[in-house]
């Protein structure tokens, strides 16, 4: 996947990350309030030193005596309140950052072309929503926090430390440049590292749900190690980028803290020879010196996580950045005739040497059950795809009704089309909602019921725990091959649209169960537009129309019987399929042509 943040620069990547933080400004501005005041109780401290070590220890001051401890407790009583407030506030803004990102991460993931889910590992789209938007949230909103925390603070110790003995003051300044170099290069070291734990968490989490995926074949085969090497090598991979992260940041704050050790060493130097300094002056301005390196410290430690948010929101990004599928129809139809026709159309891959469709021009009727049969990569799952757009052509055109598919709203289309393929997708739901799914969410229990007993699933899902309402585990692992095909076929059937797409719908059947879901497809297909996809030819006999496509050509097309006389290509599919069996009476010499 590209990355169209990677050229912008770090200001406009903060900025627009600071965009989603702005809905929830009153908040976020409770915490930096809270956060400031917490910084002004830092300054506040080294403050009532010289008051209370002048005034207590030395005048012996009645009124400081008496005040100097209830004013310690107030302090620290508002400091609490405060942090209170900027921690949980801060929290509170995070935790609505994330969740709103990975809603528009998942909303930019269900809009994605299908092309775009070919060319990215699972995986890395995955870590994306799970690792890297956590990574944004502290460059977004806690670094923020922790930068006016302990900027007010060092300006406040940096303020009082100037009205006590302003020349001492200058000296710490000298720190300052060397410093800001320091930061900016780890930076750049840092924003390195994270890019590339980003990338390699993604390749982690590809490893696990291969694992996890093809756990079957994985101990049948006994991959075992050969899983457990890839996961190690890939978790490694992680240590070390993680490694120079922690170098890198180990680093800079031990040569941040020495240069402001040897400024406080020179201040402590000079000031001791200036005798106008009291010893609560003294005590003070030591004390304010003592809690500079603490802010200073964070300040510059901030950068990591900077940093690290700042690679994460580029990896964020660049999914939100991608275009959706392509919507510019303007034209909503109802329910369609079901006229399909296809003109000239070419579709290439990309990256592909061969079309994987070459000037295809087949016209389909209202009502008509054409099958598309052939060798595997002839066409056949291609032009099934490219009726609902899932791919568009490369050139022609496809028309519903006379209207250019391209015209069409997408939402529009797709209602008007049923999908089963070899490939069931089921969720971890319950049956009446894999039926029931999505626009069919409000089928009553008698729809979704008859819908099950039209694809023969209602005996199974009887005998399940809870019937209907049961479980069928993650992509209905809890059912059989047959049993899943079946639900998808209800599917179908519930939404009663006039274009039907049937992708080897009975692949997974057995013998018993394919005569029962193959009549309550005759009758679906019944008034209805539908393409037939198959390899096994004993399913498609009774089609209206027989095309049998070659590297994406129309080689032949006709009856069942009509296509066995001519004996060509149909004809000799249909013999390597039944050698060694009984061909049907009748058919014999045909296929044997």
């Amino acid at each position: 996947m590209k990355s169209p943040s990677r050229s912008v620069s770090s200001r406009e990547l903060y900025l627009r990350l600071l965009r989603y933080v702005a809905p929830y400004r009153h908040v976020f501005l409770v915490a930096i309030a809270g956060a400031i005041l917490v910084a002004l109780t830092e300054a506040a401290l080294p403050a009532i030193m010289k008051p209370l070590f002048d005034g207590v220890f030395v005048e012996r001051d009645a009124m400081a005596i008496r005040w100097m401890p209830l004013i310690i407790i107030a302090l620290f009583v508002v400091r609490g309140l405060a942090e209170y407030a900027a921690t949980y506030c801060m929290a509170w803004v995070s935790n609505r950052l994330v969740m709103d990102l990975r809603t528009l991460m998942f909303a930019r993931l269900l809009e994605l072309p299908t092309p775009m889910y070919d060319d990215q590992a699972s995986g890395n789209l995955i870590s994306k929503l799970t690792f890297d938007v956590t990574q944004v949230t502290a460059a977004a909103t806690s670094v923020l926090v922790a930068v006016f925390k302990d900027g007010v603070a060092i300006v406040g110790l940096l303020g009082w430390m100037f009205w006590l003995n302003w020349k001492l003051t200058l000296l710490s300044l000298l720190m300052t440049p060397l410093i800001v170099f320091i930061v900016r290069v780890v930076s750049v070291r840092l924003r390195n590292s994270s890019r590339d734990v980003q990338n390699s968490m993604g390749e982690v989490t590809q490893v696990i749900q291969e694992a996890i995926e093809g756990h079957k074949i994985v101990k049948l085969y006994g991959g075992q190690s050969y899983e457990a090497g890839r996961f190690e090598q890939e978790t490694n991979r992680v240590r070390r980028f993680l490694m120079k992260q922690a170098a890198a940041a180990a680093a800079s704050v031990p040569f941040v803290q020495l240069v402001a050790a040897s400024a406080l060493a020179a201040m402590i130097f000079f000031a001791t020879r200036d005798s106008t300094i009291t010893v609560g002056s003294f005590v003070s301005f030591l004390t304010a010196m003592l809690m500079l390196t603490a802010p200073l410290k964070r300040v510059t430690s901030v950068n990591e996580p900077l940093q690290r948010g700042l690679a994460a929101a580029e990896s964020v990004f660049a999914l939100l950045d991608q275009p959706g599928e392509t919507d510019a129809g303007s034209v909503t139809i109802e329910r369609a005739r079901g006229e399909l026709l296809f003109e000239n159309v070419c579709l290439r891959y990309d990256g592909a040497e061969q079309a994987a469709l070459d000037s295809l021009n087949l016209h389909i009727q209202p009502g008509e059950t054409v099958a598309l049969v052939g060798a595997s990569g002839a066409g056949k799952s291609t032009v099934a795809n490219l009726v609902p757009c899932f791919y568009r052509p490369t050139s022609g055109r496809i028309l519903l009704d006379g209207h250019d598919l391209a015209e069409l709203k997408l939402a529009s289309l797709r209602a008007n089309i049923a999908l089963v393929s070899q490939d069931v997708v089921l969720f971890n739901d319950t049956v009446s909602a894999n039926i029931a799914y999505g626009a069919m969410k409000g089928a009553s229990e008698a729809e979704i019921q008859a819908a099950a007993d039209a694809a023969h699933a209602t005996d199974f899902i009887r005998q399940m725990p809870q019937g209907f309402a049961t479980i069928v585990g993650e992509n209905g692992v809890k059912l059989s091959g047959g049993q899943r095909q079946r639900l998808a076929i209800a599917r179908a059937l519930l939404k009663n649209a006039p274009v039907l797409v049937l992708d080897e719908a009975t692949s997974a059947l057995d013998s018993e169960s394919e005569r029962h879901v193959q009549a309550a497809l005759e009758a679906l297909m019944k008034g209805r537009t539908t393409l037939v996809i198959a390899h096994r030819l004993s399913t498609v006999e009774n089609a209206d129309r027989i095309v049998v496509l070659d590297k994406g050509r129309i080689v032949e097309e006709g009856s069942h019987r009509e296509l066995l006389a001519r004996g060509g290509t149909y004809a000799k599919l249909y013999q390597i399929q039944f050698s060694g069996q009984s061909i049907p009476s009748g058919q014999a010499s045909h296929a044997a042509a």
